[in-house]
């Protein structure tokens, strides 16, 4: 009797025991490099949006496209030096598989437009650092998604077990999350797909090339939003709700700096405003709430 009632508490028991899961040495030294690489591009894009024939790999019109990139550059910044921070491995799962989406399509759309990036012999006259820029993007965004891939492969081999979720996404919160998932979602799809699409979606013009990578970060946080609506545990939600949030109020300060480039006698003009609150809005509210994750012990 004693024997055969003790025998399943045992799984609980080794499991409840076992360690947490925590970030391997490859991926801390990958999230390092990439927060060293997103704080390179904000400043180039957001700070410098208006001198991209100058500071980055191609050339960006209007200057509210590189601003709108560059604020995508500091929510990552924000999200991989908080996971750098917090040990456990749980808690940074979705800000890497945001991440890894968004580098693995824009690698797409580089290869796709490589003829206008700032390696081509056509730019030859340009700033020494712009030409540097541009060989510069290309081979991290052919070796990142790739070791990201691998890291990710490893990092979920690793032992060790996840904090058990204890933290339920409110309902609201959730569906909230859910609609602008998809809004995000079929946005970014439309844009990568068919970018000529993009006069009947976007409140101001965008090339090809910009199209596909504003859609990248639309699909990133599309992808971000629907696993939190879907199955997310506040506590492992703190960081990609900060860096949410961020994205949001920059996105607003870039619209500020250049109010004239978007058409706002049309429709896609509001409907980007409306979006961009409530990225705030609903970013700010899982920060709120989140509580502080547990650490790994």
């Amino acid at each position: 009797m004693d024997r055969i009632s003790a025998s399943p508490r045992t799984p609980t028991t080794r499991q409840q025991d076992e360690p947490v899961r925590t970030l391997q040495p490859v991926m801390r030294a990958l999230l390092a490099v990439f927060c060293v690489l997103t704080a390179m591009a904000t400043i180039a894009l957001f700070v410098l949006s208006s001198a991209t024939d100058e500071f980055f790999a191609w050339t960006i019109q209007p200057p509210l496209t590189a601003a709108l990139m560059g604020a995508g550059y500091a929510a990552g910044f924000l999200l991989v030096a908080l996971s750098l921070r917090d040990p456990v491995w749980a808690h940074s799962r979705l800000p890497v598989l945001t991440i890894l989406a968004f580098t693995v399509i824009t690698l797409i759309a580089t290869l796709v437009h490589l003829d206008r990036f700032h390696l081509q012999p056509e730019f030859a006259s340009l700033p020494w650092i712009a030409r540097t820029a541009a060989w510069f993007w290309l081979i991290v965004y052919v070796l990142i998604p790739v070791a990201m891939a691998v890291s990710v492969a490893l990092q979920e081999r690793a032992p060790g077990r996840d904090p058990r979720p204890g933290h339920p996404v409110p309902v609201v919160l959730r569906t909230a999350l859910a609609v602008e998932s998809a809004v995000l979602l079929v946005s970014g799809v439309a844009l990568v797909t068919a970018p000529s699409t993009a006069p009947t979606l976007w409140p101001w013009p965008l090339t090809p090339l910009t199209a596909r990578v504003v859609a990248a970060w639309l699909i990133a946080f599309g992808v971000a939003t629907a696993l939190a609506a879907l199955a997310g545990d506040l506590a492992r939600l703190r960081t990609s709700a900060i860096a949410y949030t961020v994205f949001g109020v920059l996105t607003l300060v870039a619209v500020a700096r250049y109010p004239d480039t978007l058409d706002w006698d049309g429709v896609p003009a509001w409907v980007f405003l409306v979006v961009a609150v409530a990225i705030v809005a609903t970013g700010a509210a899982g920060w709120r709430i989140a509580p502080v994750p547990e650490r790994a012990r």
